[in-house]
């Protein structure tokens, strides 16, 4: 019954992580990709620092620097994403973002049935780069990519961070930094929008449901959950993206476009569950 409950919690994580992506791009028309980026890492870090209250005095520079990295990183990440979102529909793109956690996982690895799910990744993204039965923008494909590439990035930098500061207590600032490079194109892609409450209030529901709420059901999840498992579960999110983009975005993908995604989520769950499949216990969180 636990590992159940655990299971619901990294799906309930996953489904707010893009439903906050579907609230997302219904706000581009408005604030352009760049201002929701903006207001999504200025309200997701304001959430997150008042949950983790991060203490960064007396902190030596060879921690602290790891902070500006990430800033650097996840201002990048959401910026390339949320540009590739207003080309694509959410379920493409997520599935080719969903590349960059998958190479981490398989990089240096020296088995040979990682080969297979690296077949089964590339096919994946070979079926939405020849169209999938639905409308594919080449930029948009390439932008996922390099949004890919900096989850990569991400994930690398949030080893020795999540050694050096607990729970969210290095996440918080990092978004806070990423919040400020980006704010002149926030405000300048924004313009007088900034004054409706009604829109700036569904910004604030963005940046709790991508960052501030998954973050605390995954930090739940992982206490009951074996590593395997938790990456197995999470390996769904193409899926959970793609049915929130039919429902709320009424992005509807063809028959291609779904076996496309399906062969992403086989190869990054076939690569979590082979990695840490020797892990029988849950981790510390």
């Amino acid at each position: 019954m636990q590992r159940l409950k655990a299971i619901l919690l990294v799906l309930a994580a996953a489904t707010s992580v893009q439903g906050g992506a579907s609230v997302a791009k219904s706000l581009f028309p408005s604030f352009g990709p760049p201002g929701v980026v903006w207001l999504r890492l200025a309200f997701g870090s304001i959430a997150l620092w008042v949950i983790a209250r991060p203490v960064l005095r007396s902190r030596p520079w060879s921690e602290l620097r790891l902070i500006p990295a990430l800033g650097v990183v996840l201002v990048s990440m959401n910026a390339s994403f949320y540009e590739s979102l207003d080309r694509l529909p959410l379920g493409v793109a997520v599935t080719v973002e969903f590349l960059g956690p998958l190479v981490v996982a398989i990089i240096g690895s020296r088995r040979k049935l990682d080969l297979v799910w690296i077949a089964f990744a590339g096919a994946g993204v070979a079926l939405l780069a020849g169209g999938a039965g639905t409308a594919v923008h080449p930029l948009g494909l390439v932008l996922a990519a390099v949004a890919g590439f900096c989850w990569a990035l991400y994930i690398t930098l949030s080893v020795p961070i999540g050694r050096a500061f607990p729970g969210a207590s290095g996440l918080a600032p990092a978004m806070l930094i990423g919040a400020l490079l980006i704010t002149p194109w926030g405000i300048v892609s924004s313009g007088s929008h900034l004054r409706d409450p009604q829109l700036v209030g569904a910004a604030v529901g963005v940046g709790l449901l991508s960052s501030a709420l998954p973050w605390s059901l995954e930090l739940e999840a992982l206490r009951r959950l074996p590593t395997n498992v938790f990456g197995v579960v999470l390996a769904l999110e193409p899926v959970i993206a793609a049915l929130s983009g039919a429902l709320f975005l009424h992005e509807h993908l063809g028959a291609q476009a779904w076996i496309a995604i399906a062969l992403v989520v086989v190869a990054s769950a076939g690569a979590a569950f082979e990695i840490t499949r020797e892990r029988t216990e849950p981790p510390d969180a």
